[in-house]
């Protein structure tokens, strides 16, 4: 999800160019027709995680309902991840290290209550407290204090349960302190885990799980585990990307398959991402025609190595795997063409991107493959753990195919049920073979795809994977000022980390979503989400 550090709003100019060169006008596509504010819309979703707090939530399923309840100091446009002051009446600072930052008055929460400065801070170091076990607490890893709250050793003790860097001004205004000057904090602050958290949170943390009120768009109505989420219109909200339908209907689909055809048949209304069935021969445009969403999106997919496993400390089994993985074939054939092959941590779009990072390891070679699974000594078999819904099983099966061709020897997808259940054995560390590690820009920068999943305790750092070396990069990278000086940083980081190969890149995903003929209008973000503000519903 880099930028110049003097106009935080602006992307360069090859980014811009890139993302607004793709199809659909950024993601959108619109019919002619009576519009119904009052109408609503159904969106495919999958079973969150965890519960629906701001800092708990880094995977798909729970986002796509975090992101509507919450609204942050600033939002990211659609079409290319740009950033524009949406809570925030101003950030201004002097060095990259101390913030000064201003809300807007006269927003609330959905239960009435003002949202103030102290809700911000209040949030963000409960997010940051280690003994809350959030998910994305590592986000909040550069305001100064942090590693009182959060310590770098899991098994130690937090010596303050507030952070340092965090000051209240008055209810409008809050100042943030950085550890060391930080190049991306201004655009790192509009991800979901920075969102405020009224009062009621802290009066009654579970009476607030079971119905969350947030300060964004849509407020929560009701919940039906495993089948649907249900949202409402916020009419107070001040954002300006308020939405113009009453009622959203999450539905939960444990296959993407069935989604699609309640799709077709106007059963649904928005797909962020189609089968591999409907890609194949490019079914999907003559089911769908004109309702065929496009964006460039800024992601990646990827298997993980899991390090706890002892087999995976072998680098060279590592790079025998990577290497016997087909991803030309499998791109254009499961996958129809929707992917394209990965050659490293980061991809095309996002500045800092460097052609064949990854080199060798991710060319298919199944003769240099075989001998370096020789030389690594290892003779059992492979499993490739994933979700079985969202399309994830057919690309998966035939990357265990391509390994089983290329290496002699026996590969098994193994598929959780639910995209929920398979991220609690990624995040309760019990994989036993390799895991399907996917990842969504938050943020468009290189270091939202380093720093999560690659430094030692990352939020998604699914393989385990620590190197004291490409830590301390990252460390100096976070803490350089200038933009173009840390964007070197992060290079110099993913040029060890793929030496290192804790996972395979595989391929980069095309964005194609389609909404139905109940809407009018609809737009896929770069993040491969709804943009819930343009959609507009049939009259």
């Amino acid at each position: 999800m880099s930028r110049s550090r003097v106009a935080w709003v602006a992307l360069p100019a090859a980014l811009a160019l890139t993302l607004s060169a793709c199809g659909g006008g950024g993601g959108g596509t619109t019919s002619s027709g009576n519009e119904n504010p009052d109408g609503t819309v159904s969106i495919y979703g999958t079973e969150p995680e965890n519960q629906l707090l701001p800092a708990a939530t880094t995977e798909a399923g729970g986002s796509k309902i975090v992101d509507a309840l919450y609204s942050r100091l600033v939002g990211y446009k659609a079409e290319d991840g740009s950033t524009y002051n949406l809570m925030a009446e101003s950030i201004t600072t002097s060095d990259a290290k101390v913030y000064d930052i201003k809300i807007k008055s006269g927003w609330t929460f959905h239960d009435g209550t003002p949202v103030k400065a102290k809700n911000f801070v209040d949030a963000w170091n409960y997010g940051a407290y280690a003994k809350n076990a959030q998910q994305a607490g590592t986000f909040f890893a550069p305001i100064a204090g942090y590693s009182d709250v959060h310590p770098d050793d899991e098994k130690a003790e937090p010596t303050k349960d507030k952070m340092s860097g965090l000051e209240v001004v008055s209810d409008t205004e809050f100042k943030v302190t950085l550890s060391a000057p930080n190049s991306v904090f201004k655009t790192m602050i509009g991800y979901t885990p920075f969102s405020p958290l009224p009062d009621s949170f802290f009066a009654d943390p579970k009476a607030f799980e079971a119905k969350p009120i947030g300060n964004g768009p849509m407020k929560f109505v009701s919940r039906t585990p495993n089948a649907l989420i249900k949202l409402e219109r916020f009419d107070d909200y001040k954002g300006e990307d308020k939405v113009h339908f009453k009622t959203l209907d999450v539905k939960i689909y444990s296959s993407q398959e069935t989604a699609y055809q309640d799709l077709v048949a106007g059963k649904l209304d928005f797909m962020e991402a189609l089968p591999p069935s409907a890609k194949v021969g490019e079914k999907y445009k003559a089911d769908l025609g004109d309702q065929v969403l496009n964006a460039n999106l800024l992601g990646q997919s990827a298997i993980a190595f899991p390090l706890y496993v002892p087999a995976f400390q072998n680098v060279k089994l590592r790079q025998a795997v990577s290497m016997a993985l087909n991803r030309e074939q499998i791109t254009k054939t499961v996958l129809a063409g929707s992917y394209v092959p990965a050659d490293g941590f980061v991809p095309p779009g996002i500045e800092g991107y460097e052609k064949g990072v990854c080199g060798e390891f991710c060319t298919y070679n199944p003769e240099k493959a075989k001998q370096l699974l020789q030389e690594s000594g290892f003779t059992g078999k492979l499993t490739i753990q994933s979700n079985q819904d969202g399309g994830r099983k057919e690309p998966l099966e035939a990357a265990c195919n391509s390994i089983k061709q290329a290496l002699g020897i026996e590969c098994e997808f193994v598929g959780a049920t639910n995209f929920g259940a398979y991220r609690q054995i990624v995040n309760g560390k019990q994989l036993t073979g390799m895991g399907r590690s996917d990842w969504s820009a938050d943020y468009p920068s290189i270091e939202n795809f380093l720093n999560p999943l690659y430094r030692t305790g990352g939020s998604s750092n699914d393989s385990n994977y620590s190197n004291a070396e490409v830590d301390k990069i990252l460390k100096e990278a976070d803490a350089t000022a200038d933009s173009a000086a840390a964007i070197k940083k992060y290079q110099e980081a993913h040029k060890l980390i793929a030496k290192d190969l804790p996972s395979i890149p595989t391929w980069n995903e095309k964005g194609i979503g389609a909404r139905s003929k109940n809407l009018l209008a609809a737009k896929l973000t770069f993040t491969r989400d709804a943009e819930l503000a343009a959609f507009r519903v049939k009259g």
